[in-house]
């Protein structure tokens, strides 16, 4: 329970902090890609804040065993850059670019009622179960437990 409160309240901060920073206008979005036109830095703000967060709790967690609230705490392995990891990025960025959206701005937008973060979410959510059952399928022919 207590484990289900501090998740909603952590989302709900971080969804207020996307609205907030302007993570969740599109037009602000692709202004800060615009890199070679009328480049919009102020999102740079945001992500410097972000990493400079995520270093300190990166750093705390690396010399812990267990999650604040007592559950396992299971760091993430590190990979090495390769090609799925390279193209895996460039399509990101690309629909980053394009549609203005990623998936954590694009779930705060929902909120907003409006069609395009309707559309986006729907798209990333097909993508999304598209490479579940490509997974799937992939550790069935292997005959890898599922």
């Amino acid at each position: 329970m207590l484990a289900s409160l501090a998740a909603l309240l952590s989302g709900l901060i971080f969804g207020v902090g996307l609205i907030i920073s302007g993570m969740t206008d599109p037009s602000k979005v692709r202004g800060f890609l615009d890199v070679v036109g009328a480049w919009d830095p102020s999102l740079a703000f945001v992500m410097g804040g972000a990493i400079m967060i995520g270093i300190f709790a990166f750093g705390l967690a690396s010399r812990r065993s267990r999650a604040l609230l007592g559950g396992p705490l299971r760091m993430p392995a590190t990979w090495p850059i390769d090609r799925q990891l390279l193209l895996g990025s460039l399509t990101f960025g690309v629909g980053w670019g394009l549609a203005g959206y990623c998936p954590g701005p694009a779930v705060a937008s929902l909120l907003t009622g409006g069609m395009k973060p309707l559309i986006f979410t729907a798209g990333m959510l097909v993508g999304m179960a598209i490479f579940e059952i490509h997974g799937m399928l992939a550790r069935s022919r292997t005959g890898e437990q599922l």
